[in-house]
């Protein structure tokens, strides 16, 4: 049996680019579900380089009292490194990555804390439909996952995004984690630790538009195989070896055949087709060990995943006296 455990502190982090269009409606509607937890809570907003009124809108709901403390990055880094700028900041027992445009819903927050309460160190939000996707997003979708967990070293949940609860174990775990081409799932996988899940519906997309374009989609595909897997490496090894022992046995066909038969006129457009054939190959096999290499240049260099600009510091909306909030915390909140 698990041993129960009580929450002092909840950080909720929140990545934004140009989310001013459901801003308000995210508030409205995560604020109280927060506040109905009877749990100390701080909320973690992070500006990916935002060009629209995000950040002077989160201000006003800072001014009207809204424990919201804004981490101001000084570029867009993207929704992966944004993601670790909050957990960093993040100072809670627990924390829940959340979207901004509610399809990841906050009402659920109290299922995933329960579990959490249960001894679970994760408690996964699992999809179990998408209705605001294309067929065809759902479908990739469905291979990407059914392709890593066949090559990967790691099994990947399906359909189970950043939504979830962590315990502070578990984030300080990530946080330790030191490569800068981030791909969280993969990492949330990677560390392991007791997990739980919770399946719900994801409803579609309240205001606004998706920032992840197929291009995008694709490009964070490919850091996840990469990052988590050296079975293309291996992949084209084999095609190689294949391609290799095939020529072999057809120089063996074509010397017995010749000394059979005599020399014919070779002919052109089968030469050239076998040529160009073998060269897509050695290309492609080129570009694979080109994504491994980028991704070991991005590492050597070692920059910083992001560089904050400013922090615009919240208040805790605390339920707890001050001593009994995590130390952190306190210190956080005085800051």
């Amino acid at each position: 049996p698990r041993t129960p455990r009580n929450c002092q502190l909840l950080s909720v982090v929140v990545p934004m680019y140009n989310e001013a269009a459901g801003l308000n409606d995210l508030f409205q509607r995560l604020l109280p579900v927060l506040e109905a937890l009877s749990v100390s809570f701080e909320l973690i907003c992070v500006d990916d380089g935002c060009t629209d009124d995000t950040v002077e809108m989160l201000r006003q709901w800072q001014a009207e009292g809204a424990p919201v403390t804004i981490v101001r990055l000084s570029r867009n880094f993207g929704k992966e490194r944004a993601l670790a700028a909050g957990l960093d900041r993040a100072v809670g027992e627990v924390v829940v990555p959340l979207d901004a445009d509610l399809q990841d819903p906050p009402e659920l927050i109290a299922t995933l804390l329960a579990k959490w309460q249960e001894g679970y160190d994760m408690v996964v939000a699992r999809r179990v439909s998408r209705p605001g996707d294309s067929q065809f997003k759902v479908q990739s979708a469905r291979w990407f996952y059914r392709v890593m967990n066949r090559f990967s070293e790691i099994a990947l949940p399906e359909n189970a995004g950043d939504f979830r609860l962590m315990d502070r174990r578990v984030v300080d775990a990530i946080k330790a984690l030191p490569e800068r081409a981030r791909f969280h799932k993969g990492l949330y996988a990677w560390i392991g630790y007791s997990t739980s899940y919770v399946d719900y519906e994801r409803p579609a997309r309240l205001r606004g538009v998706s920032k992840w374009s197929y291009w995008k989609l694709w490009n964070y595909a490919l850091d996840g195989i990469f990052s988590f897997s050296t079975a293309p490496l291996r992949l084209w090894s084999y095609i190689g070896a294949l391609t290799a022992f095939f020529g072999f046995f057809y120089a063996v066909y074509t010397i017995i055949r010749t000394l059979l038969l005599g020399i014919e006129v070779p002919g052109y457009a089968s030469l050239l087709v076998l040529t160009l054939i073998l060269n897509g190959f050695l290309l492609i096999g080129v570009g694979v060990i080109g994504e491994y290499i980028g991704r070991v240049f991005g590492e050597v260099k070692g920059r910083p995943l992001y560089l904050i600009d400013a922090i615009e510091q919240g208040p805790v909306n605390s339920l707890a006296a001050p001593e009994s909030l995590p130390e952190k915390s306190v210190r956080a909140a005085a800051s």
